[in-house]
């Protein structure tokens, strides 16, 4: 980067907003309406974002027969042992205020033909609770709705196509960013950068999600946290050698019956079981049949249902209608990231995270269905409120040092060492690569010598009770640290 664009002064706010999903695009609208203002970047336009192209939905207790306590309950036993209570309890409590929020402010959730909402009941969770916007297009519908919102908010400024390439820190306070094309100062910095679930070869994530956020966080100071844990999406598209390979095939179509099947054609194992749990079985099943696949079937569900899954698998040359589809588990969403507290506050003073980029612990050591919708509404205005209350400071240089993204070899290298399943041999080969992020789940994971949710260790099959409630925090010095969490 020329020095004279690295010093172009691009204006001094209140927040800047790092990231243009779901978190990124709620905490500017929350700021902003606040009365702070707003500089938001976004590497890519406002509608491609990971959370545009989520098929999931937005879990809340919202029916007259669930509550809030179920879906707590629901949320600890998915998350093994390993959810942060205080995390879970906000997300819970908070989850059916935001569906109300969101409906006043004109979002279209599907309906039942007699008006209510249409919930969904997906793996792992004990109720219908999930609910959609345009069927499995929740998050196009979500995304497309805020950007509309954050454009006609005259507080935020946007900067698309814009790339963040470090954080102004001293190591205990950040001032702002550096993007691409020069400097934003502000009192807080909110990263919403999203996940990292492309660091994986197969994945169902867009490119674009490599870690960046907690790469930049841990440059300028920041803690991270509970890296071992990647959820691998037990039904992505078995396509290899296509650009459809690792499609995602929703959750919410084995709620309404679809089921998986063996080589012989029979079911062998409960599809709404949590996540982990379905992985596993699905892998099992592929060894036991010496590699060959498992499939979906599709047959009894009506298209019209999830228009855009039976389009993209007939894109993608199969026909769900009259036969089942291959799959295989794929990295769908990183459980770890920043480590924050609830309000979003990192280890140094002045950043903040939200989204899938920051871990509060609450999805523990396996994420349940939806409720990551949830928390980029519920903690995306909890940071961005908590951001407002910072007081500006005097700004260093900025450090030379800029965001390299990770090259091919190290999306095979995570693939085949920290896959769906890994051990120690394979996970001390990634202390030698490149990429920060790599070294830091190559790290953590060797350090967790035991089995719970997605990380699964062929050398520690079982789960250590010692570990309950024990996150494994990645520190800027690359030292690992065991820490409770209340």
């Amino acid at each position: 980067m020329p020095a004279e664009q690295e010093e172009r002064d691009l204006g001094t706010y209140d927040v800047t907003v790092v990231g243009g999903g779901a978190a990124g695009l709620w905490a500017a609208l929350c700021a902003a309406e606040e009365g702070g203002s707003v500089c938001l970047v976004s590497r890519k336009s406002l509608a491609e974002s990971s959370s545009f192209h989520a098929q999931g939905g937005l879990a809340a207790a919202l029916d007259s027969e669930d509550s809030p306590e179920l879906h707590f309950e629901d949320t600890m036993a998915a998350g093994r042992n390993l959810c942060r209570a205080s995390a879970v309890e906000v997300l819970t409590s908070e989850g059916p205020g935001i569906v109300d929020d969101l409906i006043r402010r004109g979002m279209n959730f599907d309906r039942e033909p007699d008006g209510s909402l249409s919930l969904a009941l997906e793996g792992g969770h004990s109720h219908r609770r999930i609910i959609h916007a345009g069927g499995s297009q929740t998050g196009r519908e979500i995304t497309q709705a805020l950007a509309q919102m954050v454009a006609d908010m005259d507080r935020i400024d946007v900067l698309e196509e814009t790339s963040a390439v470090a954080l102004v820190s001293d190591g205990e306070r950040c001032f702002g960013v550096v993007t691409e094309t020069g400097v934003v100062r502000s009192s807080a910095t909110l990263m919403a950068s999203g996940g990292a679930a492309a660091l994986w070869r197969r994945t169902s994530n867009p490119w674009g999600a490599i870690g960046a956020g907690p790469v930049l966080a841990s440059a300028a100071g920041a803690e991270l946290a509970d890296l071992e844990f990647c959820q691998f999406h037990p039904t992505c598209l078995s396509a290899p050698g296509s650009a459809f390979d690792g499609a995602l095939i929703t959750e919410a179509i084995r709620g309404e019956g679809a089921t998986l099947l063996d080589a012989e054609g029979n079911r062998f194992t409960d599809e709404l079981a949590p996540r982990d749990d379905v992985t596993a079985a699905i892998l099992t099943k592929i060894a036991e049949q010496d590699g060959r696949e498992v499939t979906i079937d599709l047959r009894k569900i009506s298209p019209s249902r999830f228009p855009s899954v039976f389009e993209l698998l007939v894109s993608a040359g199969f026909d769900p209608a009259s036969e089942p589809v291959p799959i295989s588990p794929g990295a769908h969403y990183m459980m770890g990231g920043i480590a924050v507290d609830l309000d979003g506050r990192t280890s140094i003073a002045g950043l903040y995270a939200a989204g899938e980029c920051a871990c509060t612990g609450l999805h523990g050591a396996n994420r349940l269905a939806s409720n990551s919708l949830t928390e980029c509404f519920v903690f995306g205005r909890r940071a961005a409120l908590a951001g407002l209350r910072e007081e500006p400071g005097p700004m260093p240089e900025p450090t030379v040092w800029r965001f390299d993204p990770p090259q091919p070899p190290t999306r095979e290298a995570i693939w085949e060492l920290a896959g769906p399943l890994r051990d120690a041999d394979g996970l001390a080969r990634l202390a030698d690569d490149p990429y920060l992020l790599a070294r830091a789940i190559g790290a953590t994971a060797l350090n967790r010598r035991e089995s719970r949710g997605g990380h699964r260790r062929t050398d520690y099959p079982e789960t250590d009770p010692a570990l309950d409630f024990t996150h494994l925090i990645y520190r800027p010095d690359g030292e690992i640290e065991l820490r409770h969490w209340d």
